[in-house]
């Protein structure tokens, strides 16, 4: 890794040229898709960008927040009803936005919070949340 000149560190190319990507889109397998729609745009804040169906029924969705994407889709239960989900796993969401702000409307809307707003050791703030099905959401300012 090198740093740049703002202290921050970047990693150097390999050869031959690393992977680049423009996005990353998580796609979680919940266990209530009506649920988790209702929780990830009614109390988050996503926007639907598209509902997936088949024969007449939604299987899935694609959920919006500026110009990140989530990904949520009905579990099939071909592994089973009492599948953990959410384990070992976490996103983490960068926002622009005044984080305090984003919380107080989160739990406004009836959300709850895991942890408080508060300021991290390597700069910037975040809280936390977990989703219906468990899996765990950090919101975080831009560091």
């Amino acid at each position: 890794m090198s740093t740049e000149s703002n202290g921050t560190a970047k990693a150097k190319r390999s050869a031959p040229e690393s992977l680049r990507l423009s996005s990353i889109s998580p796609s979680l397998t919940v266990g209530d898709l009506d649920a988790s729609l209702a929780f990830y745009r009614d109390v988050v804040g996503f926007t639907v960008g598209q509902l997936w169906e088949h024969d007449g029924e939604v299987l899935g969705a694609d959920l919006v927040a500026g110009s990140a994407h989530l990904l949520i889709g009905q579990d099939d239960w071909a592994k089973g009803r009492d599948r953990p989900k959410g384990e070992g796993f976490r996103l983490f969401l960068t926002t622009t936005q005044e984080v305090d702000d984003v919380a107080a409307a989160i739990e406004a809307r009836g959300g709850s919070l895991e942890s408080q707003p508060q300021d991290m050791p390597w700069g910037g703030r975040s809280f936390s949340m977990v989703d219906p099905d468990g899996f765990k959401l950090t919101i975080s300012s831009s560091w």
